[in-house]
């Protein structure tokens, strides 16, 4: 790998990390558990479009296992890797039919990794109760996504248009 992009990836990670602790210090209280904004995404969404699918699944990983360690246990781990995974699966999906812009892609992961986490939950707590918060989590990973979306697409414009990595 080219030092620049060896540079880019650790410099999203540090990203991901630090927009991860910003979300576990703002106090989002909507009533319905497990409901964020998913800030890191924004950096995953980048390595995506800027670096490949290779990058952003490494990164997605790390950034999972980092926050897991650092602000959570085992079970938050647990749950964020089963969203992450079927998130990431779902924008790569997405992505490659290219018909769907940057913001499409990330709504898809918004509303995929809330998707991820019910399953798990379900799974885990053995009720499928747990379905009935799924609608209101597609609502929240929608708008997120479309925000994340929004930023993600903003950002991509103006590396790429500075950046000789590619």
């Amino acid at each position: 790998m080219k030092t620049k992009k060896i540079t880019l990836i650790g410099l999203l990670i540090a990203l991901a990390f630090v927009l991860s602790y910003v979300e576990f210090l703002l106090p989002l209280s909507i009533g319905i558990p497990g409901a964020k904004i998913g800030l890191a995404n924004l950096a995953i969404m980048v390595a995506l479009f800027l670096l490949g699918w290779q990058e952003a699944l490494m990164l997605s990983i790390v950034r999972v296992i980092l926050v897991g360690f650092t602000f959570g246990n085992m079970a938050m781990m647990m749950y964020s890797l089963a969203g992450a995974a079927l998130s990431f699966a779902a924008m790569l999906i997405a992505k490659k039919t290219k018909k769907f812009s940057i913001t499409g892609v990330s709504v898809i992961g918004g509303v995929f990794h809330n998707v991820g986490q019910i399953l798990v939950a379900m799974a885990v707590l053995e009720t499928e109760q747990l379905i009935y918060y799924l609608p209101f989590l597609i609502v929240i990973g929608t708008i997120s996504g479309i925000v994340i979306g929004i930023i993600a697409s903003m950002i991509h414009k103006r590396i790429k248009g500075i950046s000789n990595l590619f």
